[in-house]
């Protein structure tokens, strides 16, 4: 897939594919988005490289989760997940009251957090292959 074929009506997580922590976010999101705002690309396949590319970020800087909205705009890191909260809507809508903490201090949290993951919960071998019903929600 081309960055020109990306749907510009969906929001698109990128996701270290490798890590527990980050699949396990990934299988929450995709059961909470009701209305089906989201598809998902693993940061180290072929299309999270070109997203990467295309928006402008050093993936050598990047030991986060993105949220790009094709053509609008795009978020990481703390940021991201609040974004994130706000679109799946309902309860998590409230996960925005965590805006009221300034953006640095929130991703030092978050950054401590992304350091530690693999050690906390676990790193695979390989990027997680999504079942024949979810595979329509990720992108190639």
């Amino acid at each position: 897939m081309e960055i020109s074929e990306l749907p510009i009506n969906k929001k698109i997580i990128l996701f270290d594919g490798v890590c527990n922590l980050c699949e396990s976010s990934v299988q929450f999101v995709i059961q909470y988005d009701k209305k089906d705002f989201f598809r998902f690309v693993a940061l180290q396949s072929e299309l999270g490289q070109k997203i990467i590319l295309h928006i402008g970020i050093q993936d050598k800087n990047i030991d986060s989760i993105i949220l790009y909205h094709p053509g609008v705009a795009y978020y990481y890191k703390s940021e991201a997940a609040l974004q994130i909260a706000k679109n799946l809507g309902g309860f998590f809508h409230f996960g925005t009251f965590f805006k009221i903490i300034p953006t640095g201090l929130r991703n030092v949290l978050y950054d401590y957090v992304a350091k530690n993951r693999y050690k906390w919960y676990g790193k695979k071998e390989r990027c997680m292959m999504p079942t024949k019903e979810l595979k329509a929600k990720f992108l190639e």
